[in-house]
């Protein structure tokens, strides 16, 4: 089947010909929710909501329903200690979600870096984050073999692990290892700013 190409607009930003699997992929990540973008590709009249379209209805029940599994066996909440954070750093192998949420939170007045691999995340922390966003799953190892370092090079850092493979014997071994939360892919700027805020200390 040939992949559709959309206009998506956002706000004031109108990202043109995005293909069907990457907006797929951002519906699924909870990067677009409902009511807060409009589509365009041909064959419409105009503008529409993606929730509306047919090719694209079922991914936001999909992404819905795992909303609410994840729900279900949340393990938590972890210590949650509360600090000043103005450098995050985001440690995830999907290019397109660490542009996205980079864009987003520096919007919001934080410094951002971003690595796709243990070694790119190695070279980060020569520059102390407070608060660490960190995958599993890295092209060059598992997430949890970088948190050695991280407590030598960054020991004050804020440390949460997102991944779609929580399990509850992969999360007991991350609160074992210092790990402070563990949140479920997909994820978006919502759930991004929620744990933010669970850490941040209030002026």
């Amino acid at each position: 089947m040939r992949e559709l190409k959309y206009d998506v607009r956002r706000g004031a930003d109108t990202y043109r010909m995005i293909f069907h699997s990457r907006l797929k992929s951002w519906i699924l990540r909870d990067i677009i929710k409902r009511d807060e973008a409009l589509v365009w590709r041909s064959g419409l009249s105009g503008w529409r909501r993606p929730e509306d379209l047919p090719e694209l209805k079922p991914y936001f029940e999909q992404r819905e329903e795992a909303h609410l599994r994840s729900e279900e066996f949340e393990v938590g909440p972890f210590p949650f200690p509360k600090k000043e954070i103005e450098n995050i750093l985001i440690v995830d192998d999907e290019e397109d979600l660490c542009w996205l949420l980079s864009n987003s939170l520096k919007s919001r007045g934080y410094t951002v870096a971003t690595a796709n691999t243990i070694s790119e995340a190695v070279a980060c922390l020569k520059q102390p984050p407070d608060l660490i966003f960190l995958d599993l799953k890295l092209p060059d190892g598992d997430g949890m073999d970088l948190l050695p370092q991280i407590e030598t090079m960054s020991p004050d850092a804020v440390v949460v692990i997102i991944s779609a493979y929580g399990s509850e014997e992969r999360r007991l071994d991350a609160k074992q290892k210092g790990v402070h939360r563990f949140i479920d892919k997909p994820l978006g700027e919502e759930k991004i700013m929620s744990t933010i805020g669970q850490f941040q200390e209030k002026d």
